[in-house]
């Protein structure tokens, strides 16, 4: 079935071991027949501040829709969702997590017309696929409690009412992965990203 998938990429450089993720991943996917939108939060200069006066708007439905309307149609487009990013200081980038905080709110991934009990939103995202890298070892971001890995696999589901299949792939202590198991990673990516 061909998917309509949001690929959320997060990393400043386009030389890095990321850009190589990135192009195996969208290799597959194409090989698979699926839509891809990229979304390159860098590239296109995605401003992940909250300011005063979109905190202000946020508990307001239809503002803070407003707010973000370019990208929330392109969520709402979207019946997939791809999150790619590298770990800094066990957590996504800054940008990314602006990008979460921005698109996670009222009015837009969830309903808070009732405090008590907030309603999911995203009911329409089949599939969550979260793709990164760990400069530190997997025990090590254990030890912190992965956030990363929580975000993508409890998180993020959330939002679909618990409906989407969730896929996560990480790469710990990339800093020190020989040239062979950061080639075992890409062509993992590309192969799961062509069965997705």
């Amino acid at each position: 079935m061909m998917m309509r998938v949001l690929y959320v990429y997060c990393h400043p450089l386009d030389d890095s071991f990321h850009a190589s993720i990135r192009k195996e991943a969208l290799a597959g996917l194409a090989e698979a027949g699926h839509a891809v939108d990229l979304l390159d939060l860098y590239a296109e200069n995605f401003d992940p501040v909250l300011s005063a006066e979109r905190r202000r708007d946020y508990h307001d439905p239809e503002r803070n829709r407003l707010n973000n309307q370019a990208y929330v149609d392109r969520l709402m487009a979207a019946n997939a969702l791809v999150v790619q990013f590298p770990t800094w200081s066990f957590g996504p980038p800054a940008m990314l997590k602006g990008w979460f905080d921005r698109m996670f709110g009222p009015g837009i991934a969830l309903d808070l017309s009732d405090p008590r009990h907030a309603r999911p939103m995203l009911k329409h995202i089949e599939r969550i696929t979260g793709i990164a890298t760990y400069g530190r070892p997997r025990w090590q971001a254990i030890g912190m409690a992965d956030p990363p890995r929580k975000i993508i696999k409890r998180y993020l589901p959330w939002f679909t009412g618990g409906r989407a299949r969730v896929r996560y792939y990480a790469l710990y202590h990339m800093n020190v992965a020989t040239a062979e198991r950061r080639g075992r990673f890409l062509a993992k990516v590309r192969r799961e990203m062509s069965r997705f």
